[in-house]
């Protein structure tokens, strides 16, 4: 056996061990993270589910917008600026509630005010362009869920 040959098979036993080792780690521990998961952490899945669709229709109609600003259309410019602000208070809000952070509630607040703005900016061309109505939609639905959470 000459050193690479020795090289690649004791490279395969070790990927092949740390395979076995994580397999057998994961389903050992696995029943115990269930049991602590925090009880609170389902109070935030319908804002973090909201979040997350606000930001895929938010990604779009921002690429929609910039797209006919490069053609010249600045009717455009405040969607765009809106929707910029949007999509980064519903990254955070999404983060902070998929961690279950103490901070979500707190974000859910600046997040309203970011869907609120973005929802109008949106509502003006939702009739023309399928991508403003989609983020339009969304950021109302996100707002219905702020509000639930801050009340």
């Amino acid at each position: 056996m000459n050193r690479r040959q020795f090289l690649g098979s004791a490279a395969a036993v070790s990927l092949a061990s740390a395979a076995s080792f994580a397999r057998a780690h994961s389903h050992a521990d696995h029943h115990h993270h269930h049991d602590m998961q925090p009880a609170a952490a389902s109070a935030y899945t319908a804002v973090r589910q909201t979040a997350a669709h606000c930001i895929d229709a938010g990604q779009v109609c921002l690429t929609h917008c910039l797209s006919l600003l490069t053609q010249g259309d600045t009717s455009m410019a405040d969607c765009a600026v809106t929707v910029r602000q949007m999509l980064a208070l519903c990254g955070a809000l999404h983060d902070l509630a998929a961690q279950n952070a103490p901070l979500t509630r707190d974000a859910a607040k600046v997040c309203l005010d970011a869907c609120k703005q973005c929802s109008k900016a949106c509502k003006e061309h939702a009739a023309h362009h399928a991508e403003c109505k989609a983020c339009y939609e969304s950021c109302l639905d996100c707002i219905k869920e702020c509000e639930k959470l801050v009340a």
